[in-house]
């Protein structure tokens, strides 16, 4: 087995001990569903902040989701 060559954040060590144990396989559904609201308000609210910041409007939004960012592949000759 690879050791790892990183310490674990505090998030990942709360996790490890928290499933130390085994619990129903519901209850792991709604923890998972608890991690997903929490982060996703967490990076909505980010966004939001972002935004405002910014003042950005819809068109500037529409302009972005429409825009080519990637990095084109070279050819292999």
């Amino acid at each position: 087995m690879k050791s790892l060559n990183y310490p674990l954040s505090n998030m990942q060590i709360e996790l490890l001990k928290l499933f130390s144990r085994d619990i129903e396989e519901e209850d792991l559904k709604e923890l998972k569903r608890l991690m997903v609201k929490y982060l996703s308000k967490n990076l909505f609210d980010k966004a939001d902040k972002q935004w405002e910041e910014k003042s950005l409007s819809n068109d500037d939004m529409d302009k972005l989701l429409n825009t080519h960012l990637r990095t084109p592949y070279k050819d292999k000759k």
